[in-house]
């Protein structure tokens, strides 16, 4: 059984572009001060009904491409039921079923157990709130 549970909310200023933001940096330093070189599981959540969590390499274009797939699988127009904010903001509602809100990594020594490429990225297409909280929870 496990005798460490921690957590920690960061708040992230997303801007009024769709983005992805790289966590990987974030993560680590939480694990760093909470980890304490253990083996365990962070779960990573996005507690917002318009944005998510993924797992993919950044910096070499598919950040880009990420949103673009999305895009084309949720166009921003006036489709949606869902339509108070931006238009076609009913798109950003569908999004977490797509790019789910949460993550769950291992942690081996205290670090993230991620492949070469790998990034943790919060995906937001959501134009109206700029202002989101991810919350980091180790278990081990």
């Amino acid at each position: 059984m496990s005798d460490v549970f921690t957590t920690h909310v960061l708040h992230i200023e997303t801007g009024t572009r769709e983005t992805v933001i790289d966590l990987t940096g974030d993560c680590e330093e939480f694990l760093n001060r909470r980890a304490s070189g253990r083996d365990g599981l962070l779960n990573i959540f996005v507690p917002h009904a318009t944005a998510g969590v993924a797992v993919l390499e950044t910096g070499a274009g598919s950040d880009d491409d990420l949103l673009a797939a999305l895009h084309t699988l949720l166009p921003a127009d006036d489709r949606w039921q869902h339509r108070h904010g931006s238009p076609g903001h009913g798109r950003d509602h569908v999004l977490p079923a797509l790019v789910s809100p949460h993550a769950t990594l291992p942690v081996i020594g205290g670090r993230l157990a991620l492949g070469t490429w790998q990034s943790v990225c919060l995906v937001d297409t959501n134009k109206d709130n700029p202002n989101r909280q991810v919350r980091l929870s180790f278990l081990g």
